[in-house]
């Protein structure tokens, strides 16, 4: 399976296995376990969703926006869930006006699935982490 590398952003090609207890990137020599999410711009956003292979996650928020400042620490807790089975990324609304515009992000957060380039679901408002895991889930 493709998956791309949190720290250098190029495409790795990984073995599909339940675990893993250690994998590196190619490139960069950084653990593709990583599971901090990684902050998308509109220059890297299309090569992150359409070369993972896994589903990926999308937070979109604002840095003034309560209930997103909420979310964020549940984000990162169920990101740590699924090392190589998704990967979650953010997108910052205020910085990247154009992807929100793009997908038609009309209320923060809104949490969108990606899986092989597209939009597979999509999520309204702050989630627990227990919300999150069981989301992501689904889409294993």
């Amino acid at each position: 399976m493709r998956v791309v590398c949190p720290h250098c952003k190029s495409v790795n090609n990984v073995p599909q296995r339940d675990s893993y207890t250690k994998a590196n990137c190619g490139k960069c020599k950084s653990s593709l376990l990583e599971t901090k999410p990684i902050e998308l711009t509109v220059v890297n956003f299309d090569e992150i969703i359409v070369n993972s292979d896994i589903p990926v996650i999308v937070d979109f928020w604002a840095p003034w926006c309560g209930p997103c400042k909420m979310m964020a620490p549940n984000f990162e807790k169920s990101a740590k869930n699924f090392p190589l089975k998704a990967i979650f990324v953010k997108v910052n609304t205020e910085n990247e006006q154009h992807l929100g515009a793009r997908f038609g992000i009309r209320s923060i957060p809104t949490i969108i699935v990606f899986k092989g380039g597209k939009e597979l679901h999509r999520v309204s408002g702050a989630l627990d982490e227990t919300s999150l895991n069981k989301l992501v889930a689904q889409f294993l």
